[in-house]
């Protein structure tokens, strides 16, 4: 009697741990995109300077819509400059952090010729709203950071690894006046701890905007003058 009570306590013990979740599926994924975005905060730490391709497409109704594509410069103190080639070949920006004005400047070929619009003008906002001392990766990382604390990730979105990368969606306040929570589906190299690719939905699941940002260069020789409009 006590043998065949011994057997099935270790065939019991044996389909309890089949059924328990292993140690790398017990983590949620909230848990898991909270340490993605510390070792994002952490790499742009190190970060002086980068530059990279951006492509932005926005959506009306689900719909593409409009098209932009622009080189972005970064360097510590947040000095910006965006170089367009759609749909404004030619068009740079130019912001120093701390500057209640940006510097436009429509012609690379007449460097005269600029102009001074204040960062809250909707000439020099994107088409989302942001303004362009909100379009840096230290301030999209620092929005990841605040949305984590701010609103209870759901536990069945998705979260995937590879090699290369990691994917998540990601639930936040709107990007531009956090009024309303939306969905951002996030692309993070592993090879710079930097989003390549950036998908907005609204709460529905409708498409908004998706941003492509590709071939960064980081902490290379960028100086100071080269921010100067």
């Amino acid at each position: 009697m006590i043998k065949s009570i011994s057997i099935f306590l270790i065939f019991a013990a044996i389909l309890l741990l089949m059924a328990s979740p292993g140690p790398s599926s017990g983590r949620s994924d909230e848990t898991q995109i909270l340490a993605v975005v510390q070792r994002m905060e952490s790499a742009f730490k190190t970060v002086v300077n980068y530059s990279c391709e951006v492509e932005v497409v926005y959506y009306q109704n689900g719909i593409e819509d409009k098209y932009y594509q622009f080189k972005f410069y970064f360097k510590r103190d947040k000095k910006i400059r965006v170089d367009f080639s759609q749909p404004y070949p030619g068009l740079s920006i130019f912001y120093n952090e701390g500057d209640k004005e940006a510097t436009v400047k429509p012609f690379r070929f007449l460097p005269a010729v600029k102009f001074r619009f204040s960062i809250d003008n909707p000439m020099i906002k994107t088409l989302a709203g942001q303004k362009i001392d909100q379009t840096d990766m230290g301030y999209f990382i620092d929005f990841l950071s605040r949305n984590l604390k701010m609103v209870k990730q759901k536990e069945e979105e998705e979260f995937h690894e590879d090699e290369e990368q990691i994917k998540f969606l990601f639930l936040a306040m709107d990007y531009i006046k956090e009024k309303s929570v939306e969905k951002y589906r996030i692309f993070v190299s592993k090879k710079n701890w930097l989003p390549i690719r950036i998908e907005r939905y609204n709460l529905e699941g409708q498409l908004i905007e998706v941003s492509i940002l590709q071939n960064y260069t980081i902490n290379t020789h960028l100086e100071d003058k080269y921010f100067l409009p």
